[in-house]
């Protein structure tokens, strides 16, 4: 009969092979046999003894508690999704995330900065804006003015009046569709992030003020779409169609939404006169 094979050691080992010295703050030697950091100096810096990480790696210990996993992944400086899967091959579930990040990861920004002719907003997994680049300003207007807690899209599909010209809730025909698909994602992020102190408020508020938002979320309804071709009404060029696409960034859990138009269109004319207007002058928001 085969020995099963021995993952968690086999991870911690490798895991263990990667870091220096220097990247944990320890005290260089001149020789060193071993790759990485010996065996003792990783139970030092997780708080184990050493033949406790020793049975562990050799695959004689396969049950560590909740505790020792998060101190080795400390100490071994893991991403989150590495620490993710050294819970699993300890037998554990992942920790769950404490609160939804509202941090850019820097390539984001890069990406964002350099598509300042396409209409882009970055949302986080909560569908607050986080950033938003200025054909996003001219296209759905600005959303500086506007205070913070007022550039949740959340708040403003279910809580604002249709028509009032908000500045991040397209006009379009399949607007039930779009707050379906939104309340669906709203409804993972919410699995995702149970113990988030501000979307439990959020989710609080908009129920207690939205009866339609109140039927979506008891509806268990999981993976609706929230792109497609979307149809805009603007107070400069009229009715535009548009491609919106939503694309999500798994390891910092944050939504990037964009509008493009055909190339050859006259939707495509409309969105660069927008561009031209919007570096003469302020436009005003769309309105219905």
């Amino acid at each position: 009969m085969s020995r099963p094979e021995n993952s968690l050691g086999n991870t911690l080992r490798a895991w263990r092979a990667r870091i220096t010295t220097e990247d944990v703050g320890l005290p260089a030697t001149r020789r060193r046999r071993t790759v990485g950091l010996r065996r003792e100096e990783l139970a030092l810096l997780a708080g184990i003894s050493t033949d406790y990480l020793l049975r562990l790696e050799q695959g004689r210990a396969l049950r560590p508690s909740r505790d020792v996993v998060a101190s080795l992944a400390r100490a071994l400086q893991l991403t989150t999704n590495e620490t993710c899967h050294l819970h699993l091959v300890a037998g554990l579930l992942p920790p769950t995330p404490q609160n939804v990040p509202h941090q850019m990861p820097p390539g984001v920004q890069r990406l964002v900065s350099r598509w300042g002719n396409i209409p882009v907003g970055v949302f986080s997994a909560s569908w607050t804006l986080l950033t938003w680049t200025s054909m996003w300003a001219a296209l759905l207007g600005d959303p500086s003015l506007r205070p913070p807690e007022g550039r949740n899209l959340v708040r403003a599909a279910f809580k604002e009046p249709p028509g009032t010209g908000h500045p991040l809730f397209p006009i379009e025909q399949s607007i039930t569709e779009f707050k379906a698909a939104l309340v669906a994602d709203l409804r993972i992020t919410h699995g995702a992030y149970p113990h988030d102190e501000e979307l439990r408020v959020l989710i609080a508020e908009v129920m207690s003020g939205s009866e339609e938002f109140r039927g979506m979320w008891r509806t268990p309804a999981l993976g609706s779409r929230l792109g497609g071709h979307k149809r805009l009404r603007h107070p400069l060029v009229g009715e535009i169609s548009l491609d919106n696409d939503v694309l999500k960034v798994p390891d910092h859990d944050v939504r990037i939404v964009t509008y493009t138009a055909e190339p050859g269109t006259s939707d495509e004319e409309k969105l660069e006169y927008l561009r031209v207007a919007a570096t003469q002058t302020a436009l005003p928001l769309p309105s219905g």
